[in-house]
């Protein structure tokens, strides 16, 4: 047990480390292992760079015998080693064993006076020791293989689809490239500008596959749309040859009965049967069969408007890599709570512990989730909490009570202000 002198000021994150040290104390997991599994999602968890070195050079201190059932891997090397060790400054040091805590990688195991310090028996076992206590890694081995496990399944998905999405985005290149190089009818200019929308919507990092999935659809969905318009185009001019060919084969009949009376006008192709005097009944079956009696030209346009205008609305369906992505400190200190962030019930969870470090009452939080639902509230808490670490507002609690407003309205639109986030970052 640490020894509370006071001098450390307590947080939930310090007090669930020394708890999953206590858990760790009891099951014997070698220290390859626990190092193993937690270097695959450290980055997944929160861990940077320097979390990861400074842990590195606190595990070369333990002993094989320190990972044993009932034992704890503690390190009292002094800051003055391990910032010579790690080429930190004291500060930086300070900064990444806080967040190794904070995270529930490490425990701080306190002495009253917060010295560190440890000795060991003549078999090299502690006997009693302060300092920085890695029994958590023993604790959460099996979680973090777990994670890693379902990490790698994520990362397969993700790459089949997107070879899916690739194989949709090059056919639906070829078809719009074939229609406007052959001047084929059709609504190629509109297809073309969703189809640039899509493009620019491809993830440019790792994005989850629930992103991904939706991208696969709304490129299928296009592509389906463009290959209906390019069949169309190319049927109406397979017809237009065929007719042709009909009209040459009739006027040479024709010459042939009365070469005095050649028809020479071009035949029109909005007539649904030809000349009953040069046609016979097999050239009307295969006319009948080919001509088509589509929808008017103003109704067809409609529909692709109307088509146009749906897809787009179901783009700016929040999501939550969206989330995640448009507001990056929420994001760090959500997986700095939470450790992978799986889907809305995990960020709902993360937020509500989040609530009270920005000051906002318990009461209009149930507020906020009784009448947006726990979805929509938990993405307008997420927006809050950026804006107020980016001191865009001072009162988080008065800002939700303003969305509460615009939302009562009719009037609020998160979606427009996650997508102006993103589009400020990329410029």
């Amino acid at each position: 047990m640490s020894h509370p002198s006071g001098w450390r000021k307590a947080t939930a994150g310090l007090a669930t480390a020394e708890q999953l040290a206590l858990a760790g104390e009891r099951v014997a997991v070698p220290k390859t292992r626990a190092f193993v599994a937690v270097k695959r999602v450290g980055a997944y968890i929160g861990l940077k760079a320097g979390d990861m070195m400074l842990l590195d050079t606190l595990g070369a201190f333990t002993q094989a015998q320190d990972w044993e059932e009932g034992q704890r891997p503690i390190v009292w090397a002094s800051n003055a080693y391990l910032t010579e060790q790690t080429g930190f400054s004291l500060s930086a040091l300070k900064r990444h064993a806080r967040r190794l805590a904070e995270i529930g990688v490490i425990s701080f195991q306190d002495s009253p006076n917060g010295k560190r310090w440890g000795r060991r028996n003549a078999d090299g076992r502690i006997v009693e020791a302060y300092g920085f206590d890695l029994s958590p890694l023993s604790a959460r081995v099996d979680e973090f293989e777990g994670l890693h496990a379902e990490l790698q399944a994520e990362r397969e998905l993700c790459q089949r689809l997107k070879r899916q999405i690739t194989v949709a985005r090059r056919m639906i290149r070829a078809r719009i490239e074939a229609a406007i190089s052959n001047a084929l009818r059709g609504p190629w200019s509109q297809f073309t500008g969703l189809f640039e929308e899509l493009l620019d919507r491809l993830p440019r990092r790792q994005e989850a596959s629930e992103q991904l999935v939706r991208l696969l659809s709304w490129f299928k969905e296009l592509q389906e749309r463009v290959e209906a318009a390019y069949l169309k185009a190319t049927g109406t001019a397979k017809l237009v040859e065929n007719t042709g060919n009909i009209d040459a084969q009739v006027m040479e009949k024709t010459q042939e009965m009365n070469p005095r009376e050649a028809i020479f006008e071009p035949h029109i192709l909005t007539t649904n049967q030809l000349n009953p005097v040069t046609s016979n009944s097999s050239e009307k079956e295969e006319t009948a069969g080919v001509v088509h009696n589509p929808l008017p030209e103003e109704q067809v346009d409609r529909d692709l408007e109307d088509w146009v205008a749906e897809v787009r609305k179901k783009r700016m369906a929040l999501d939550l890599p969206t989330i995640m992505q448009a507001c990056p400190e929420f994001a760090s200190w959500a997986r700095n709570m939470g450790g992978f962030l799986k889907d809305w019930g995990d960020l709902h969870r993360v937020a509500g512990q989040l609530r009270p470090m920005i000051g906002i009452s318990e009461h209009a939080w149930n507020v906020a989730q009784d009448q947006m639902g726990t979805q929509v509230a938990t993405a307008a808490f997420a927006l809050v909490f950026e804006k107020h670490s980016a001191g865009e507002v001072a009162s988080p609690g008065g800002y939700l009570r303003g969305m509460l407003e615009k939302d009562g309205a009719g009037e609020l639109h998160l979606e427009r202000s996650f997508y102006g986030r993103l589009s400020g970052q990329a410029a």
